[in-house]
């Protein structure tokens, strides 16, 4: 087992704290859309108490993941841009997914490529969820609109949920194969080991800065 001076912060209290409300309020979300969209299954509606309560609290279910996704956003948004080295990631995707990391650097950064990818789809996703579920959601605004505009909003809705769920399912697989990733979301910190396998430029910028930081601290004593 690592020592605590072989770990090191990957996300903050509050960060992990948001992810966690999210896959809470999206499990309840998810099943109850699922309960809908495949008859067979409507008994999943049952953990949101009756089908009734569960037509009440899905609307709301969503838009809590709407807005925890916004702060995850602004948190995250810096870490999920496209960088030049991004190539290589794709270039090696295979030796990736194999696990293997001999060879040249991939120089990857807090987020990998593909991580990345999967950031900016589920956003898109969430975002199409809203617009979407607003036009649709009877209690309120469906009678602003049209019912061809409806029936649009409902398409739209169903296939983005169902986008989002498969994301999710594989950001899950993702979590699970590359073991350390979920034991760092629930405690935050991760090995250096981790770190520099994984996200070897990251790694590097965090010794750097350590680095700058003791410099100055010993140029000012």
């Amino acid at each position: 087992m690592a020592s605590n001076t072989d770990m090191i912060l990957r996300t903050k209290f509050a960060e992990r704290l948001c992810h966690w409300a999210i896959v809470f309020c999206f499990f309840l979300a998810a099943i109850s859309g699922i309960s809908w969209f495949f008859p067979t299954m409507s008994w999943m509606s049952g953990f949101l108490g009756t089908p009734q309560m569960a037509r009440l609290l899905h609307p709301f279910l969503g838009i809590a993941v709407f807005a925890g996704l916004c702060y995850m956003f602004m948190r995250f948004v810096g870490y999920n841009m496209s960088a030049r080295t991004d190539a290589i990631w794709f270039r090696r995707v295979k030796e990736v997914l194999l696990n293997k990391h001999d060879g040249e650097p991939l120089q990857i950064g807090k987020y990998n490529a593909g991580q990345k990818v999967l950031f900016w789809l589920i956003m898109a996703s969430i975002l199409a969820l809203l617009i979407s579920g607003l036009i649709m959601w009877r209690a309120y605004f469906a009678e602003y609109f049209p019912i061809p505009v409806l029936r649009l909003a409902i398409l739209a809705h169903s296939v983005a949920g169902i986008g989002l769920i498969l994301l999710i399912v594989g950001h899950i697989y993702l979590a699970i194969w590359v073991r350390g990733s979920i034991t760092g979301m629930v405690t935050g910190y991760v090995s250096r080991a981790w770190a520099r396998q994984h996200h070897d430029r990251w790694y590097g910028e965090l010794k750097e800065r350590k680095s700058n930081a003791a410099e100055a601290k010993g140029n000012g004593a």
